[in-house]
């Protein structure tokens, strides 16, 4: 009878024994500027997703809105090349959807049935709506996914311009998925500032056979914490990655003018769902009620690394996904820089290579 209780005991312990999770810097890779593969100009990497052994990264181009499929080899803890396989142009001609709107692609995966699923954060400012919908693998429009009415009307839910669906991520179970906003809806709050302000932005499931979304979370950005050297400061979610039932790993940017090209402050942050975070699905204002949003904790600071960084520099990480596992049994995470095909001076197309450790 001891011996069993003890054994019970011992199963009890396990299970409650708390798992901490830790981020490791393992190296980092830079494509080259002005490389040009099968007349696409390789830049704008705003989102990555890594499925059937291949890397899709969505280019933030909307003139020429598409997807570069890529190869990433990893030996020894290190990225030894990255290969484009192909170019995916998202135009199809006889799609309504995709001619009336304003193709700013921000995320990008690929769910059970191989279609490739964005987010485009829309033109808040020429009127046009963020969304959310599928095209096949050659780039031929399939369906729009149904959102939310303080997404779908500017005048509603007064999203800002460029801080809409910024990223996404495929959902654990499988059966659905995630989308973020980058800021704050005009109707939740106010947008990160030098002081603490309420800033959340919405974390929605949506599930895939219903076609809409079905819960949501908030999520409260950080404030500001370096001094002002320009006109631009600003903070938001560029990258989700949902890595077990109950969390996510959320990328947050902080841009500021006037550093050049070390103005990006970027950290990720676990961000989990507890018995207590309120569903804001149905809240049409987060200023107007009361909520709990999710529970975060910092797991790791670029500025820890940057001295192993090319020139010391963090720059425009706006993707995230899961990469494979390394010869030591832990998962690895890569991460992609979006240079703006250098339009504001030096950046780079930076891929990071971190690891996870369960401790």
């Amino acid at each position: 009878m001891r011996y069993n209780l003890l054994i019970a005991f011992l199963l009890i312990f396990s299970s409650c024994k708390k798992t901490t999770i830790k981020l490791n810097y393992l190296d980092e890779y830079i494509v080259d500027d002005s490389i040009v593969f099968r007349n696409s100009l390789v830049g704008g990497l705003s989102g990555i997703d890594y499925s059937n052994n291949k890397y899709y990264m969505v280019v933030d181009d909307s003139y020429n809105p598409r997807i570069l499929v890529s190869k990433i080899t990893i030996k020894k803890n290190k990225i030894s090349a990255i290969n484009f396989l192909d170019v995916i142009s998202v135009k199809d001609s006889t799609s309504q959807f995709l001619v009336n709107n304003a193709l700013d692609l921000e995320s990008v995966f690929i769910d059970n049935e191989d279609n490739i699923n964005l987010t485009s954060e829309g033109n808040i400012n020429g009127g046009k709506r963020p969304s959310v919908f599928v095209i096949d693998s050659l780039g031929r429009f399939k369906k729009e996914v149904k959102i939310p009415s303080y997404f779908d009307s500017i005048d509603l839910g007064k999203p800002k311009h460029n801080a809409a669906f910024e990223s996404s991520t495929k959902s654990i179970d499988k059966k659905g998925f995630w989308v973020a906003m980058e800021g704050p809806l005009g109707v939740d709050g106010e947008e990160p500032t030098f002081k603490t302000t309420i800033s959340p932005i919405r974390i929605s499931y949506f599930d895939s056979a219903l076609n809409k979304a079905t819960k949501q979370f908030a999520y409260q950005l950080e404030k500001i914490d370096k001094p002002a050297r320009g006109n631009i400061n600003l903070n938001g979610v560029t990258a989700i990655l949902q890595y077990n039932n109950t969390s996510f790993f959320v990328v947050e940017r902080i841009y500021q003018s006037g550093y050049g090209s070390y103005g990006n402050t970027i950290r990720i942050f676990k961000a989990t769902v507890q018995g207590t975070t309120t569903n804001t699905l149905n809240i049409q204002s987060l200023k107007n009620e009361k909520f709990i949003p999710l529970k975060k904790e910092l797991l790791f600071d670029f500025a820890s690394v940057k001295e192993k960084l090319t020139d010391n520099i963090i720059d425009n990480i706006e993707g995230i996904t899961f990469g494979p596992v390394l010869p030591n049994g832990n998962q690895s995470l890569l991460l992609v820089s979006d240079d703006n095909f250098q339009k504001f001076g030096k950046q780079l197309n930076q891929v990071i290579l971190l690891e996870i450790e369960n401790k």
